[in-house]
């Protein structure tokens, strides 16, 4: 597996707005991973981290079915964070930055005892000018081991790189989404980043 370099996004001006909104856990993490291969639509919503001391271990997914013709399909609508210390059915601590409306929450896919999360790549379907987008359609994390993880999402578009690695594991993310459009074409989840842990 190669592990593509990904471009850091401005942490100053993540922390800044992590800290002025008061989101707990905002100065506990060392650096942001991401991708390159995002959809171009929506704003980036709200940070959020998971407890101190606590790091992701599992993720579950949001995410609408197949709409059919004429539908308007979104895919995925959201990405939550299973934060775990300790054994994580027990411990757990769930996280998510905004979702869209539309679909329904998966089980957590869990990384194997005592793993932690710590890159992930995105599925995306690439803007089409006339036609139904998507933006984004599915997630997959690497495991502190080695073991692949892919969420339950749809298949249209394709996976891009991996992001880089968290050493340290991942304990927060935050979302690109698009919100609802009326009459024209919704896509919500357009990209995430993550943001790695300090210790």
């Amino acid at each position: 597996m190669e592990l593509g370099a990904g471009a850091k996004l401005p942490l100053p001006l993540l922390l800044l707005q992590a800290t002025c909104l008061g989101y707990a856990g905002a100065d506990s993490y060392m650096s942001v991973i991401e991708v390159t291969n995002g959809g171009p639509w929506g704003d980036w919503a709200w940070p959020e981290m998971c407890p101190d001391g606590f790091f992701a271990s599992g993720f579950s997914l949001k995410v609408e079915p197949p709409q059919g013709i004429p539908g308007d399909d979104t895919a995925l609508n959201g990405i939550r964070l299973h934060c775990a210390r300790g054994q994580a059915d027990l411990n757990a601590h769930v996280v998510e930055s905004q979702s869209g409306r539309w679909g329904w929450w998966s089980e957590p896919l869990w990384c194997p005892v005592g793993g932690f999360l710590v890159a992930f790549s995105l599925r995306v379907e690439a803007p089409v000018t006339f036609g139904d987008n998507t933006a984004a359609n599915n997630v997959r994390f690497l495991c502190s081991d080695g073991t692949e993880l892919q969420g339950p999402g749809l298949t249209w578009g394709d996976f891009g790189n991996w992001s880089e690695l968290c050493p340290k594991g991942i304990c927060g993310l935050q979302t690109k989404i698009q919100q609802p459009q009326g009459l024209l074409d919704d896509t919500a989840i357009n990209d995430a980043l993550f943001f790695c842990c300090r210790n």
